[in-house]
């Protein structure tokens, strides 16, 4: 997961990327990169780290233009600890190419071989992101061979993209002195839409990864980037659009509405937060299967993508919804830190409990999800510490029991809690007194009521079906390896041995 921002307007750029970067941040906090134009000329700045630790004044400078992208940047694949691998991307043939990228590229290995085996060009990382530009660069060049580049050869190379590429990407990229590009791959499974705002030399145009960049910038939500399609704006801001897949459709991720994305975001005519409030309503009645409403005194969000479901789900049953934790917001999102030791460490720095909403109560802690359980487990002791009776656990989401591999920080088996466990067995885990957990087809309809057009969702980490149809058992030996490669702590290391132990066992 990461969030990617390309601005096309007739004044400088670099603060108003920088805006929607922050607006974006929750998709990602391990480094965040700016690149802006000046005719042919590209200047970028990237570091590890925040937006707003990243980008100082003197590098505000240094980013002149009227067009550039963007990205804060989630790893999922390559090197987490590599600033190299920080995006934007730069080729300097053909044209001379940048692009940011969010998703994941589920053929990258295969992508590489013929990269230097038959295309003859170049990596230097183990981002599949620099795999996805240097196939960019060899199809427009194939596709701009002898001719001028116009939007026909641009969106005949994003075919020859589509053709060669599977997985998960939604992308912006800038060819020197043409224009600005964008494209999703034909499953739709990563969001990217489009706004504008009227001025008097032109329109402005922005692209981004949730809607409310675009608003928060002062943008009007034009509409969401269709699945295979791709977008290109020239230099002198006109909008081209074509449908550049053979058999596109709409299976956006549906962890996007379950945790990913903000509320305040609409993605693909849903808005996440009504997704929310959908799913809290399903799970109420969950709950009242499993857990008579009278043993409940109180209804707990742990904050803060659960507190819709929560609030809909304590008006569902008749309970009073109380904050019973509060949020340090200058810690970052334990799902997305590198490193079990981080995240561990980092929940009681997060959250701290309200004792007088728990104490001598039977309190129902409602969560987006459960991934790993390590974070629920330290919640139910915090709860317990708190003074509470009873401690009930409700997830919005179904066990995560499968590792994704489409730009979601859960690509293996033994960090899942829920693969190969009963609900039972994950219950005496986290400590809690009872837990209850969403329906997958539930979660499911809840969503898609809101927009009948989806074909489905990518729900592989739910359902164990991948979309795109190309993972094998080998993909993920080749991911866990990967892994235990990077650089890392001594806690870190200690977690990926025994990830790699109970893989073999």
């Amino acid at each position: 997961m990461c969030g990617i921002v390309g601005v096309t307007s007739k004044s400088p750029v670099n603060q108003l990327i920088y805006d929607a970067l922050l607006l974006l941040q929750h998709r990602g906090q391990d480094a965040a990169g700016i690149v802006t134009a000046v005719g042919t000329k590209f200047f970028m700045h990237k570091a590890r780290g925040m937006v707003r630790d990243v980008f100082r004044t003197r590098n505000m400078r240094a980013l002149p233009g009227t067009i550039g992208l963007g990205q804060v940047r989630y790893p999922t694949a390559g090197n987490a600890y590599s600033e190299e691998e920080a995006q934007p991307f730069y080729v300097n043939a053909p044209f001379g190419l940048v692009l940011v990228h969010n998703g994941n590229i589920t053929n990258a290995h295969a992508l590489k071989k013929e990269l230097f085996g038959i295309d003859r060009r170049h990596l230097n990382t183990e981002s599949d992101t620099e795999v996805l530009i240097n196939i960019l660069a060899h199809e427009l060049e194939l596709a701009a061979r002898d001719l001028p580049l116009t939007a026909v050869e641009v969106f005949k190379a994003i075919s020859a993209v589509h053709r060669r590429v599977k997985g998960s990407y939604a992308v912006v990229a800038m060819i020197a002195g043409y224009g600005l590009v964008a494209f999703r791959d034909p499953y739709g499974i990563r969001p990217l839409c489009i706004g504008s705002m009227p001025g008097a030399d032109g329109t402005e145009w922005m692209i981004a990864s949730e809607s409310v960049a675009l608003e928060g910038t002062g943008h009007h939500f034009e509409r969401d980037i269709a699945p295979g399609e791709a977008v290109f704006i020239d230099m002198d801001g006109q909008l081209h659009a074509q449908q550049c897949a053979v058999a596109p459709s709409l299976n956006p991720c549906v962890f996007e509405f379950v945790y990913l994305a903000r509320p305040d975001s609409v993605i693909d005519g849903i808005s996440v937060y009504h997704a929310r409030l959908n799913m809290g309503e399903t799970l109420a009645q969950r709950v009242i299967n499993t857990l008579p409403p009278n043993e409940i005194d109180v209804v707990i969000p742990i904050p803060e993508s659960s507190r819709p479901s929560a609030m809909q789900l304590a008006q569902k049953l008749g309970k009073p919804y109380r904050e019973g934790f509060v949020k340090n917001r200058y810690v970052g999102r334990t799902f997305i830190m590198p490193g079990q030791s981080v995240r561990k460490k980092s929940v009681r720095q997060k959250l701290n409990a309200i004792g007088m909403e728990f104490k001598g109560r039977n309190v129902l802690l409602v969560d987006d999800s459960i991934v790993r359980g390590t974070t629920s487990k330290e919640i139910v002791q915090m709860a317990r510490e708190a003074g509470a009776n009873k401690v009930y656990m409700a997830s919005a989401a179904p066990p995560v029991r499968f590792p994704n591999v489409y730009g979601i920080d859960m690509p293996t088996n033994s960090e899942l809690i829920a693969h190969g466990r009963t609900t039972e067995e994950i219950r005496q885990y986290i400590g809690c007194d009872a837990l209850i957990y969403q329906d997958v087809d539930a979660m499911k309809r809840a969503v898609s009521a809101l927009n009948p057009a989806l074909a489905g969702f990518e729900a592989s980490c739910f359902d164990g079906h991948y979309i795109t149809g190309d993972v094998t058992a080998a993909d993920f030996d080749a991911i866990l390896t990967q892994r235990s490669s990077q650089p890392q702590d001594e806690e870190t290391a200690d977690r990926t041995r025994l990830a790699l132990q109970n893989a073999s066992e």
